[in-house]
This record gives C-alpha cells, structure tokens and sequence, in this order.
C-alpha cells in the first residue's frame, strides 16, 4: 500500500533573517527556526544582545549570526540585506505600538509607528525577495501582524491601520512573485505573553477586555507562536501564500 508522504518540517540547508530577534516573539521564532536546522540571521538595534544570543545559539551547536540593523531605516536594511547572501526565509517580528485614542494620535507617533510596521516590513520583505529572485530560487517571507490587522481595537487606530496594511502587501506581492516559488503570509496573533503585553494586562478593564474575546480563556505564549512559524516557513506549507495565520485563540470568530 502507498501512503501519502508526511511532511517535514525541517529547515536544514536554509538561510533565515529573523528581524527583532533580540527579544519577545522574534526571538522565540528565530530559537524554533534554528532548532529544526535553519542557519538563523538575527537582526534588532541591540548588537550586544544579539551577539549573546548568537553565541547561546552556537552552544546549543545551531548555526547563527547577529546583524545589527533598524528595520525602520530603510536604506541602511537595503544595503545590509543586499551584502548578504541570499535568505531562503524571512520572520519579521521587528514593530512597535503607541497607543491612543484617534482624536490624541500626534504626527510623530503616527510617522513612528507607521515607518517601523508598515515602510519598513514592505521594504524589508522586498529587499529579502530581490536577493532570492535574483538568485532565481524559492522562499517563504513572514511578517509578523497581529489579529488587529483582521479587526479594530481601543485606541489603536495607527496600530490597526499598520497592521491592515501589511496583510494588504502581503497579498499583493504572493500574487506577484507566487510563480517565481516565493511565498508571502503572515502570522496574526493575540495577545502574547511578553513584557511589553504585560503593560496592557496590568489594567484590570483591559485584561477583562482580553479574556473576554480570547475564546479559549488564555493569553498566548510564546510556544503558541513557534510552531507556525516553522511550518509557514517549512516545505510542508508550500502551497500556503498570500495568507494570514491567525494564531488569536477565536478573537476574530465573531
């Protein structure tokens, strides 16, 4: 009897650039993608973290490097991605939030958060994209959104409005470089517990606010992440693209 074959998750003999490795999700991200065999880039401002986790990776006996880069600076993360070989895979996890209510957003919040989640995920997948299809090969490009990129939230109006538009991008360019084998999805999740969530789970009405619409009753951790990333990353999703993962706990159900 034949069986169907079972898919690998494997990523031996892949090159990833993880961006805002130095902590949180990214960081998470770039431990899985190297535990199932990638040789991982890990890019975030902070040199100095990045080369500790380079070499925590490098005891463990995983491939790694550290790339100091803002993704926000867009020339500078050009010429950077440009001088390395190409990336098979990209995570991009690099982002921030300010927020507030529409009518208090000012200009330099706006423009912060708009030029690191949007103009610098657009520019940063495209420049990872040139190096593969220059290179003429395959590769699975992710950017990390959030569920607000599917719905809207309290006082996240610039937040949302990035996050919308990168699922936007995300859907043009899958149907732009899909017959050149490159793959274009994100990952929308929840709230995660990390550092910068605990800000927002430390107000009683906010944290009732979450539990309330997380249908499965928790916050997310880090792990509930992990496994989508090496899979959308992995040869067992390569007829995934254009896509979002929604990885919300039923949030955006109802």
């Amino acid at each position: 009897m034949n069986l169907p074959p079972a898919p690998s998750f494997r990523l031996d003999g892949k090159r990833a650039l993880v961006a805002g490795a130095s902590s949180g999700i990214g960081l998470a991200c770039a431990t899985a993608l190297a535990s199932h065999g990638a040789e991982v880039t890990l890019t975030a401002r902070s040199e100095d973290k990045l080369n500790d986790i380079a070499e925590a990776f490098a005891a463990k006996g995983w491939a790694a490097r550290s790339l100091a880069m803002n993704v926000a600076d867009v020339a500078a993360t050009e010429a950077a991605v440009d001088a390395c070989d190409p990336f098979d895979i990209l995570i991009n996890s690099a982002g921030m939030a300010r927020h507030s209510p529409a009518l208090e957003t000012t200009e330099v919040n706006f423009d912060a958060v708009s030029d690191l989640n949007f103009k610098g995920a657009y520019f940063l997948t495209r420049a990872v994209a040139r190096g593969l299809i220059t290179a003429g090969k395959p590769g699975s490009l992710v950017n990390i959104t959030s569920q607000m990129s599917q719905v809207g939230g309290i006082d996240r109006a610039v937040y949302c409005g990035t996050k919308h538009a990168v699922e936007g991008f995300t859907k043009s360019m899958a149907i732009e470089w899909g017959p050149l084998g490159i793959r274009v999805n994100t990952i929308a999740p929840t709230f995660i517990r990390t550092p910068l969530a605990e800000q927002t789970l430390a107000i009683p009405e906010r944290r009732a606010w979450i539990e309330e619409k997380i249908k499965l009753g928790r916050v997310g951790e880090l792990s509930d992440i992990t496994g989508a990333a090496v899979y959308l990353a992995s040869d067992a999703a390569n007829l995934v693209t254009g896509t979002a993962l929604l990885v919300d706990g039923g949030w955006t159900a109802d």
